[in-house]
């Protein structure tokens, strides 16, 4: 299994010179938990997740140390803390080294990464352009789908799914976070959050409607935004 056959198209991105004001709101209203932040010309420059708002000055978060430790630390790391504490730009918050991987690399190559340096998504990059990313919950999602499958994941499998991913980006009710679609031996797995129910049938006949599909299976859980109140996928 490859990259691009679990990754999440589309990726909602920031520009390094946006508030952090701005990339918090966003966060929060697609309820994700990181974003690549890209500049005017296309380019990856950084990466923007939960942990840079960790310590802020306006959560009065900022490390107290003793006077003598800030001693050692000297000048310029403290100068480098504090721009990350009080900075109102993402440029100034954000992880400028980010792990990137091919769309046609082996899935385990996202998952090396995310060991080997601890973090939850991984960006993925094709001839320089940010075209997708891999986050934990990909590899969940993966993992409980095809957990009974042997076989290989066929192109017809490939093709359904990116034409699943295209029919929910054209319309105008799809989900404001991104449903991940998994299609094996063309049953199609659908997850991820809305926060509105009646988008669960839309989602359905959007997968119905694409040749080679036999099966849909729905495990979309549906958020209501106002009360957080939610409800899992009805019993199959």
């Amino acid at each position: 299994m490859n990259i691009s056959d679990v990754m999440t198209p589309d990726v909602v991105s920031v520009s390094p010179d946006a508030s952090v004001a701005t990339v918090a709101q966003l966060m929060l209203q697609k309820r994700i938990s990181g974003v690549p932040v890209i500049d005017d010309r296309g380019n990856l420059v950084g990466i923007v997740t939960e942990g840079d708002f960790l310590r802020r000055a306006e959560t009065g978060t900022g490390r107290k140390r003793p006077r003598w430790i800030e001693f050692l630390m000297g000048p310029g790391r403290l100068s480098e803390e504090y721009v990350r504490l009080s900075g109102r730009k993402v440029s100034d918050v954000m992880t400028r080294e980010v792990r990137t991987v091919a769309p046609d690399a082996p899935l385990e190559a996202a998952i090396r990464l995310m060991e080997r340096h601890n973090i939850k998504r991984v960006v993925v990059v094709d001839n320089g352009k940010v075209v997708g990313i891999v986050t934990r919950a990909n590899l969940l999602h993966a993992i409980a789908s095809f957990a009974h499958e042997i076989a290989p994941l066929t192109a017809e499998d490939t093709a359904i799914r990116e034409r699943l991913l295209a029919e929910l980006k054209a319309q105008p009710w799809g989900p404001v976070t991104p449903i991940d679609v998994t299609v094996r031996n063309g049953v199609v797995r659908l997850s991820g959050i809305i926060t509105e129910e009646r988008q669960r049938q839309a989602l359905r006949v959007a997968a119905e409607n694409i040749p080679g599909v036999k099966n849909v299976e729905d495990n979309v859980v549906w958020v209501e935004p106002v009360s957080g109140m939610f409800v899992e996928a009805p019993m199959h």
